[in-house]
């Protein structure tokens, strides 16, 4: 039991109680709004509820881990069209598998994808900082050392992990990266990912791509990983998307957080041992919920409309916030990473005069040798409608002054 205590001992604490904690005691000075959290608040597709009853008798049934052949045909015909891959790139049977939400796919591919040792020593896995927790619950519980690489704007926001020392690339075993970013809303252009692959191939590790925000943008569809591997040279193993797992949720894109859904594709090698590994270990996905996932990914359409209203959200913030507290229009996502100096008493500050809960960016960060990258800044989701998030906002930047 000791060593289990001690190799969790440096496991992130939940960004969500320590605000609690922050907020504690402190009366609000509006009715309470709620812009710390993430949780998409849009309509999701109703032909999701269709689905769900049409197949509601399948509850009666175990799932198979691989999913339905609906579901994977759905998922390849929605990379190809999202990211311009040919047909047949992704082959549905071997590198396409269903999961529940991407959460718990991020975190049980370190299980498999990281070795008890590399390079003669405890295998290291590189996470941005700021990051999402479950990427270092992910590392603790296969045994690696977290490192966390700075995520700051005097770089885009986007890690620098070409400038790494050879001896901790050699020693890697997983990069964990997002794009668009969660917190910042930085959006990795394709001659980025196509170096970050070649140096996922040259080191040996694998690149756990989190494409999760990758249909909520701002004005330019981002890059995928997979489409960047098709125009690398192929390696000599004949996988194009050696070395390369990408992760995909409806929980923003459909705004179907509840649903628990979402899927892996990738390198076939690896995804071929995942789909062992989750046979015996894993959840499956209810056969209803595979039914109105495919529909989902099958369908465009709703997926646009979502989008539009968070640009519409992203346009009222730039009107009412302006060039105040380091604004900028994030290019993917739906966050707001503001500069207001102090994150933590800026929390405070909002909470007391305006009644609205925004996060701290200390809270989603670990220090380095420079400080915390998230020290300065507040995360503010826009999840909320339209005439919410417009009035939140004004309480913010009102009690901000």
């Amino acid at each position: 039991m000791a060593d289990a205590q001690d190799r969790f001992a440096a496991l992130p604490e939940s960004p969500f109680p320590r605000l609690n904690d922050l907020l504690a005691g402190i009366k609000p000075g509006a009715e309470p709004l709620m812009m710390s959290l993430g949780e998409p608040q849009h309509p999701f597709p109703d032909f999701v509820r269709e689905e769900l009853r049409a197949h509601e008798a399948d509850y009666g049934r175990y799932p198979p881990i691989i999913g339905t052949a609906g579901f994977r045909d759905a998922v390849a015909g929605w990379l190809g069209r999202r990211f311009n891959l040919p047909v047949g790139a992704v082959d549905p049977d071997t590198q396409i598998l269903p999961v529940n939400g991407t959460r718990e796919a991020l975190f049980n591919i370190a299980l498999l994808a990281s070795p008890p040792e590399k390079a003669g020593k405890q295998p290291a896995i590189l996470i941005p900082n700021p990051f999402y927790q479950c990427y270092a619950a992910a590392a603790l519980a296969a045994g690696a050392e977290p490192r966390y690489i700075a995520a700051r704007p005097e770089n885009g926001f986007l890690p620098d992990f070409e400038g790494l020392p050879d001896d901790l690339l050699a020693r890697t075993s997983i990069v964990y990266f997002c794009s668009p970013a969660n917190p910042q809303g930085a959006v990795a252009d394709k001659d980025y990912l196509k170096r970050l692959i070649t140096l996922a191939r040259y080191h040996g590790f694998l690149l756990a791509m989190d494409e999760c925000y990758s249909d909520i943008y701002d004005k330019v569809p981002p890059a995928g990983a997979l489409s960047a591997c098709l125009e690398l040279p192929v390696p000599p193993s004949g996988d194009a998307f050696e070395n390369v797992i990408v992760f995909h949720s409806l929980s923003k894109r459909s705004s179907l957080p509840g649903l628990r859904s979402g899927f892996c594709a990738g390198d076939k090698r690896l995804m071929m041992r995942f789909r062992s590994f989750r046979n015996i270990a894993a959840p499956q996905s209810p056969l209803p919920v595979l039914a109105a996932a495919a529909a989902a990914w099958n369908d465009d359409a709703h997926a646009a409309e979502n989008r539009a209203l968070y640009q519409k959200k992203i346009d009222a913030a730039e009107r009412i916030l302006g060039n105040r507290f380091g604004f900028y229009r994030p290019a993917g996502g739906f966050f707001l990473w503001l500069d207001v100096g102090d994150g933590e008493a800026a929390a405070r500050q909002i909470w007391e005069k305006g009644g609205v809960k925004v996060l701290p960016g200390k809270y989603l960060s670990r220090d380095d040798e420079a400080g915390n990258p998230g020290e300065a800044y507040i995360r503010v989701a826009l999840v909320h409608p339209q005439d919410t998030t417009e009035d939140g906002l004004k309480r913010l930047a009102n009690a901000l002054g």
